[in-house]
Protein backbone atom coordinates (compact mmCIF):
# COMPACT_ATOMS: atom_id res chain seq x y z
CA UNK A 1 0.00 0.00 0.00
CA UNK A 2 1.07 3.35 -0.79
CA UNK A 3 1.67 5.37 2.40
CA UNK A 4 1.14 9.29 2.13
CA UNK A 5 1.94 12.29 4.07
CA UNK A 6 -0.51 14.68 4.86
CA UNK A 7 0.10 18.23 5.92
CA UNK A 8 -2.58 20.34 6.44
CA UNK A 9 -3.76 22.59 9.41
CA UNK A 10 -7.76 23.17 8.25
CA UNK A 11 -9.36 20.62 10.35
CA UNK A 12 -12.08 20.53 7.65
CA UNK A 13 -10.20 20.02 4.88
CA UNK A 14 -7.56 17.21 6.30
CA UNK A 15 -10.10 15.24 7.23
CA UNK A 16 -11.51 15.33 3.79
CA UNK A 17 -8.14 14.19 2.51
CA UNK A 18 -7.57 11.73 4.99
CA UNK A 19 -10.91 10.34 4.05
CA UNK A 20 -11.13 10.52 0.52
CA UNK A 21 -7.28 9.10 0.08
CA UNK A 22 -7.96 6.04 2.71
CA UNK A 23 -11.00 4.97 0.84
CA UNK A 24 -8.92 5.47 -2.24
CA UNK A 25 -6.77 2.87 -0.80
CA UNK A 26 -3.59 4.98 0.28
CA UNK A 27 -2.51 4.70 4.03
CA UNK A 28 -2.15 8.78 4.99
CA UNK A 29 -0.55 10.07 8.25
CA UNK A 30 -1.86 13.54 9.23
CA UNK A 31 -0.21 16.56 10.84
CA UNK A 32 -1.47 20.43 11.14
CA UNK A 33 2.13 22.24 11.01
CA UNK A 34 5.08 22.74 9.80
CA UNK A 35 7.43 21.22 12.48
CA UNK A 36 5.07 18.39 12.49
CA UNK A 37 5.43 17.66 9.10
CA UNK A 38 9.67 17.51 9.23
CA UNK A 39 9.59 15.26 12.46
CA UNK A 40 7.57 12.86 10.45
CA UNK A 41 8.69 13.05 7.26
CA UNK A 42 12.17 12.41 8.95
CA UNK A 43 11.57 9.49 10.87
CA UNK A 44 8.36 7.79 8.47
CA UNK A 45 9.29 6.52 4.79
CA UNK A 46 6.63 8.05 2.47
CA UNK A 47 6.37 8.03 -1.24
CA UNK A 48 4.47 11.16 -1.71
CA UNK A 49 3.30 14.30 0.83
CA UNK A 50 0.86 16.60 -0.25
CA UNK A 51 2.17 19.99 1.73
CA UNK A 52 0.24 23.13 2.74
CA UNK A 53 2.03 26.36 1.97
CA UNK A 54 0.57 28.70 4.91
CA UNK A 55 1.16 26.54 7.94
CA UNK A 56 2.00 27.43 12.01
CA UNK A 57 5.19 27.13 12.80
CA UNK A 58 7.18 26.68 9.83
CA UNK A 59 5.36 27.58 6.73
CA UNK A 60 5.62 24.83 3.39
CA UNK A 61 8.49 26.47 1.79
CA UNK A 62 10.30 25.62 5.06
CA UNK A 63 9.93 22.19 5.07
CA UNK A 64 10.30 22.20 1.45
CA UNK A 65 13.87 23.52 1.68
CA UNK A 66 14.53 21.77 4.25
CA UNK A 67 13.58 17.84 2.86
CA UNK A 68 15.54 18.74 -0.30
CA UNK A 69 18.83 20.21 2.07
CA UNK A 70 19.29 17.00 3.82
CA UNK A 71 18.59 15.01 0.12
CA UNK A 72 15.08 13.84 0.95
CA UNK A 73 13.51 13.49 -2.42
CA UNK A 74 10.38 12.54 -1.39
CA UNK A 75 7.74 13.87 -4.56
CA UNK A 76 6.01 16.64 -2.82
CA UNK A 77 2.48 18.14 -4.43
CA UNK A 78 1.98 21.24 -3.20
CA UNK A 79 -1.62 22.50 -2.02
CA UNK A 80 -2.09 26.18 -1.82
CA UNK A 81 -4.43 28.81 -1.75
CA UNK A 82 -1.99 31.02 -3.57
CA UNK A 83 -2.44 30.78 -7.08
CA UNK A 84 -0.19 33.61 -8.32
CA UNK A 85 2.15 31.86 -11.26
CA UNK A 86 4.80 33.64 -9.12
CA UNK A 87 4.37 30.93 -6.11
CA UNK A 88 4.00 28.42 -8.37
CA UNK A 89 7.07 28.88 -10.09
CA UNK A 90 8.25 29.50 -6.38
CA UNK A 91 6.86 25.96 -5.58
CA UNK A 92 8.44 24.07 -8.21
CA UNK A 93 11.67 25.65 -8.24
CA UNK A 94 12.01 25.05 -4.71
CA UNK A 95 11.77 21.28 -5.80
CA UNK A 96 7.88 20.53 -5.46
CA UNK A 97 7.28 17.71 -7.95
CA UNK A 98 3.71 19.54 -8.92
CA UNK A 99 1.28 22.44 -6.93
CA UNK A 100 -2.59 22.57 -6.91
CA UNK A 101 -4.16 25.35 -6.10
CA UNK A 102 -7.75 25.38 -3.76
CA UNK A 103 -10.26 24.29 -3.90
CA UNK A 104 -9.73 21.68 -6.57
CA UNK A 105 -11.70 18.82 -7.64
CA UNK A 106 -10.42 15.56 -5.35
CA UNK A 107 -10.52 13.37 -8.81
CA UNK A 108 -7.55 15.56 -10.25
CA UNK A 109 -5.96 15.35 -6.96
CA UNK A 110 -6.02 11.85 -7.22
CA UNK A 111 -4.81 12.26 -10.88
CA UNK A 112 -1.99 14.26 -9.82
CA UNK A 113 -0.86 11.98 -7.58
CA UNK A 114 -0.91 8.52 -9.64
CA UNK A 115 1.00 10.96 -12.17
CA UNK A 116 3.39 11.81 -9.53
CA UNK A 117 4.08 8.10 -8.27
CA UNK A 118 4.44 7.11 -11.52
CA UNK A 119 7.43 9.26 -12.70
CA UNK A 120 8.93 8.78 -9.48
CA UNK A 121 11.52 6.09 -9.02
CA UNK A 122 10.39 5.55 -5.50
CA UNK A 123 8.05 2.43 -4.37
CA UNK A 124 7.00 1.18 -1.22
CA UNK A 125 8.70 -2.13 -0.48
CA UNK A 126 6.84 -5.05 -0.22
CA UNK A 127 8.77 -6.65 2.69
CA UNK A 128 10.71 -5.29 5.62
CA UNK A 129 13.59 -6.91 6.55
CA UNK A 130 15.40 -6.29 10.42
CA UNK A 131 17.91 -9.41 11.74
CA UNK A 132 15.95 -12.53 11.33
CA UNK A 133 12.49 -10.62 11.47
CA UNK A 134 10.78 -9.89 7.84
CA UNK A 135 7.60 -8.14 7.33
CA UNK A 136 5.71 -8.61 4.64
CA UNK A 137 3.55 -5.23 3.83
CA UNK A 138 1.49 -6.74 1.12
CA UNK A 139 0.02 -9.48 3.20
CA UNK A 140 0.32 -7.61 6.28
CA UNK A 141 2.40 -10.68 8.08
CA UNK A 142 5.88 -10.85 10.33
CA UNK A 143 7.77 -13.85 10.62
CA UNK A 144 10.58 -13.90 13.13
CA UNK A 145 13.41 -16.57 11.89
CA UNK A 146 11.27 -18.07 9.64
CA UNK A 147 7.80 -18.62 12.55
CA UNK A 148 5.04 -16.52 11.88
CA UNK A 149 4.22 -13.97 14.29
CA UNK A 150 0.59 -13.69 15.65
CA UNK A 151 0.36 -9.62 16.20
CA UNK A 152 -3.03 -7.70 15.80
CA UNK A 153 -3.88 -4.47 13.76
CA UNK A 154 -2.11 -2.46 15.79
CA UNK A 155 1.02 -4.63 16.80
CA UNK A 156 1.92 -4.72 13.26
CA UNK A 157 1.77 -1.29 12.39
CA UNK A 158 3.63 -0.83 15.82
CA UNK A 159 6.20 -3.42 14.58
CA UNK A 160 6.68 -2.04 10.65
CA UNK A 161 7.13 1.85 12.12
CA UNK A 162 10.22 0.44 14.23
CA UNK A 163 11.59 -1.86 11.28
CA UNK A 164 11.44 1.06 8.75
CA UNK A 165 13.24 2.65 11.21
CA UNK A 166 15.37 0.13 12.36
CA UNK A 167 18.46 1.72 14.32
CA UNK A 168 16.89 4.80 15.14
CA UNK A 169 15.39 5.79 18.60
CA UNK A 170 11.78 6.84 18.13
CA UNK A 171 9.99 8.59 21.06
CA UNK A 172 6.97 8.08 22.27
CA UNK A 173 5.28 11.02 20.78
CA UNK A 174 6.20 9.77 17.57
CA UNK A 175 4.93 6.32 17.63
CA UNK A 176 1.60 7.54 18.95
CA UNK A 177 0.97 9.63 16.82
CA UNK A 178 1.38 7.33 13.92
CA UNK A 179 0.17 4.45 14.65
CA UNK A 180 -2.93 5.84 17.06
CA UNK A 181 -3.18 9.53 15.22
CA UNK A 182 -3.13 11.03 18.48
CA UNK A 183 -1.75 13.75 20.10
CA UNK A 184 0.48 12.12 23.26
CA UNK A 185 -0.51 12.57 26.74
CA UNK A 186 2.33 11.98 29.49
CA UNK A 187 -0.30 10.32 31.18
CA UNK A 188 -1.27 7.94 29.00
CA UNK A 189 0.82 4.86 29.19
CA UNK A 190 -0.80 3.11 25.42
CA UNK A 191 2.38 2.71 23.27
CA UNK A 192 4.18 1.53 27.11
CA UNK A 193 1.56 -1.38 26.78
CA UNK A 194 1.85 -1.93 23.43
CA UNK A 195 5.21 -2.21 23.23
CA UNK A 196 5.56 -4.74 25.99
CA UNK A 197 2.70 -6.93 24.02
CA UNK A 198 4.52 -6.60 20.94
CA UNK A 199 8.10 -7.95 22.60
CA UNK A 200 5.97 -10.91 24.37
CA UNK A 201 5.55 -12.13 20.90
CA UNK A 202 8.91 -10.70 19.13
CA UNK A 203 11.60 -10.79 21.44
CA UNK A 204 10.58 -13.13 24.41
CA UNK A 205 10.39 -16.82 22.75
CA UNK A 206 13.79 -15.72 21.21
CA UNK A 207 17.48 -15.11 22.60
CA UNK A 208 18.60 -12.79 20.38
CA UNK A 209 16.26 -9.38 21.81
CA UNK A 210 15.40 -6.63 18.51
CA UNK A 211 13.22 -3.98 20.62
CA UNK A 212 15.74 -1.81 22.65
CA UNK A 213 14.48 1.00 24.97
CA UNK A 214 16.34 3.78 25.63
CA UNK A 215 15.28 5.54 28.75
CA UNK A 216 13.39 8.81 28.81
CA UNK A 217 13.34 8.78 24.60
CA UNK A 218 11.49 5.62 23.72
CA UNK A 219 12.13 2.64 21.29
CA UNK A 220 14.37 1.28 18.64
CA UNK A 221 14.54 -1.81 16.69
CA UNK A 222 17.75 -3.41 16.01
CA UNK A 223 18.73 -4.15 12.47
CA UNK A 224 21.37 -6.65 13.09
CA UNK A 225 21.50 -9.79 14.82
Amino acid sequence: MVRLLIVEDEPKTAAYLKKGLTENGFVADLVHDGDQAVAFATAGKYELILLDIMLPHRDGWSVLAHLRSRGDHTPVICLTARDAVDDRVKGLRAGADDYLTKPFAFSELLARIHTVLRRSPQRAPDSIRAGDLEIDMARQRATRGGRRLDLTPKEFLLLSLLARNAGNVLSRTVIAEQVWDMNFDCDTNVVDVHVRRLRSKVDDPFSQKLIRTIRGVGYALDDEE
